[in-house]
């Protein structure tokens, strides 16, 4: 079976995130994405301290899916230099293979 992920990445509104989620999935990129927020962040970005709220945006997909993945995110993508981080996903056997049918490019 393939590696998974889950990959993260944050806007600074719903609709963004749901814009974004949307384009992916649709795409097949990912196989489902949940929306979370809003949440607080703190951060440096650009030299500077700050908060501020953002929409977390949680994506499953094949690792061998991330290149692409990473591509889509960063030419959609509201911001200039967003988020785009990933972490190995394992579970339920049925769960995996609705990724991997969810990913398979063209199968609409």
């Amino acid at each position: 079976m393939a590696e998974y992920l889950q990959v993260a990445t944050a806007t600074e509104t719903r609709d963004d995130a749901v814009k974004l989620a949307q384009s992916v999935v649709a795409a097949r990129l990912a196989a489902g994405a949940q929306i979370v927020g809003p949440v607080a962040s703190v951060f440096w970005h650009q030299g500077e301290f700050g908060t501020g709220e953002e929409w977390q945006l949680l994506l499953k997909t094949r690792a061998d899916r991330y290149a692409a993945l990473e591509v889509h995110l960063l030419e959609h993508h509201p911001w200039k230099n967003p988020e785009v981080s990933a972490v190995p996903l394992a579970g339920a056997v049925d769960y995996l293979r609705w990724i991997d049918k969810s990913t398979q490019p063209g199968l609409d």
